[in-house]
């Protein structure tokens, strides 16, 4: 039975990924939850994980801005209506009224000879790699796909489909995965070599979203490098420039990225678009990379060394960087040079066998957010702020290393589902709101985030990807 304010008290998925984080496990206890009734229901303990993640990063913001004010670490209370509303945040976003498309007509499950398999094609590339790998016409649609599908193994469909760069997997039995999902951690985070303490840089007049009990944002001052991609690794950057980081988003000019998935998670950041195989681009992004405190990559292991920025790469030269990294598969075995999205990741390591319909065919389900995305990018952004908390004492650089794959691992093995209590119905009207921007008007999901004084907002909307001066501010 929940108490008469409806607050949960602390849990163990909470503790857990507190510990896993380094952080100190007694101050797991400041976090606790605001009850709500309805959001995020599934087989799986979806809505356990979610108020973690942002459990677990609200306390880790909160542990930043006491030991830079020198007070105690407050407790932080999270409504798990902002919670569930922010798993689902691209479903919530409009522009202009418009309601953005998810997935592509060629991305979702497919019946195969023996089984299923799940594609993603939702950049041109991607679905040009599908059609291409099945031998099928550029113009195929669903019906050319669904019948090319079934007339192959889901094994044999998922090899020759990664064998030409695209996305496809075989849905896999709970306990059948090939990652396996049992044995990847939740986070890997390392402290590498000594020095003497950092203190964070002086921050700058606050403009908004302002902590009084701190005087300023946490992370205010603080630099970040964002080499991220669709929606973690952007949830994270988002959360950290949120907190007050000055984040600058760095794309290629020749990837292609979905607007929509940018509007929806650009927000609190810049946009710049850098060419790091062209010397004039590479000598733009080193010089930004001088006065950087943290880098965060989302891509494939190995995908950005030969262009000098692996992990190892920057921390010999830039000693006490923060270098935090996501992928999709984990960071050994045979798949962790694998493309991969939180729809794959689902569907190869059992969840979808675990959500599937009741439908009497067999038909795969899904979680009721991408949880492992959200999720991830939660528990990424708190690495990174408790690796700037420690790097206050001791100096030194940060290597953090999360994946998808870990963090379904979690959700699968690793967390019990909490007794259900009572709580008032999930509004998710109460957790949107309305923000001009140069992409329209918005209507999108605040931030869960948690602060000793309230609900946070960020400085500014998201801006065109691309369209900023490739400087600090």
């Amino acid at each position: 039975m929940t108490r008469s304010d409806d607050a949960l008290p602390p849990d163990a998925a909470t503790a857990h990924a507190w510990t896993a984080l380094g952080g100190d496990p007694a101050l797991s206890e400041r976090v606790t939850y605001r009850a709500v009734s309805g959001g995020l229901h599934a087989r799986l303990p979806v809505a356990e994980l979610a108020r973690a993640t942002v459990g677990v990063c609200s306390l880790a913001a909160a542990e930043l801005g006491a030991r830079r004010s020198g007070a105690a670490v407050p407790a932080v209370r999270v409504d798990e209506g902002a919670v569930a509303t922010a798993f689902i945040s691209e479903r919530h976003l409009r522009i202009d009224g418009r309601r953005p498309t998810n997935f592509a007509p060629l991305s979702g499950f497919w019946r195969a000879a023996d089984g299923w398999v799940r594609t993603h094609a939702n950049y041109p590339h991607h679905r040009a790699r599908l059609l291409t790998a099945l031998g099928l016409p550029a113009h195929s649609g669903p019906d050319e796909l669904a019948a090319a599908l079934a007339e192959r193994p889901a094994h044999a469909i998922q090899e020759t489909v990664y064998a030409a760069g695209g996305l496809a997997v075989a849905v896999v039995e709970p306990g059948e995965s090939e990652i396996p999902p049992a044995g990847l951690p939740l986070a890997e985070c390392q402290r590498i070599g000594e020095g003497a303490p950092r203190p964070l840089p002086e921050p700058p007049p606050p403009t908004s979203g302002v902590l009084p009990a701190y005087g300023v944002l946490p992370a205010s001052g603080v630099r970040v490098l964002d080499l991220t991609r669709v929606i973690a690794g952007p949830v994270a950057t988002r959360t950290l420039a949120l907190l007050g980081a000055d984040v600058l988003r760095v794309d290629s000019p020749w990837l292609p990225e979905d607007p929509d998935a940018h509007a929806d998670t650009g927000f609190g950041k810049r946009s710049v678009a850098l060419d790091l195989a062209a010397p004039e681009g590479r000598r733009t992004f080193e010089a930004l990379l001088a006065d950087a405190d943290v880098v965060v990559t989302g891509y494939r292991p190995g995908a950005l060394d030969r262009h000098g920025l692996g992990a190892d790469a920057l921390l010999e030269r830039h000693p006490g960087l923060v270098v935090a990294q996501l992928c999709a598969w984990g960071w050994s075995g045979p798949w962790a040079g694998r493309r991969g999205f939180d729809s794959l990741v689902q569907a190869a390591t059992g969840i979808a066998a675990i959500e599937a319909k009741d439908d009497g065919d067999g038909h795969p389900g899904v979680l009721p957010a991408q949880a492992l995305d959200h999720g991830t990018g939660y528990l990424l952004a708190a690495a990174v702020l408790r690796a700037l908390t420690e790097r206050q004492d001791t100096g030194g650089g940060h290597h953090l290393r999360l994946s998808l794959a870990g963090t379904a691992s979690w959700l699968t093995h690793g967390i019990a589902r909490a007794t259900p209590v009572g709580g008032p119905a999930h509004d998710p009207a109460l957790w949107l709101a309305e923000t001009a921007s140069d992409l329209g008007a918005l209507r999108h999901a605040r931030s869960p985030i948690a602060s000793p004084d309230g609900p946070l907002d960020w400085a500014r909307p998201p801006g065109r990807l691309g369209a900023d001066a490739p400087r600090w501010l």
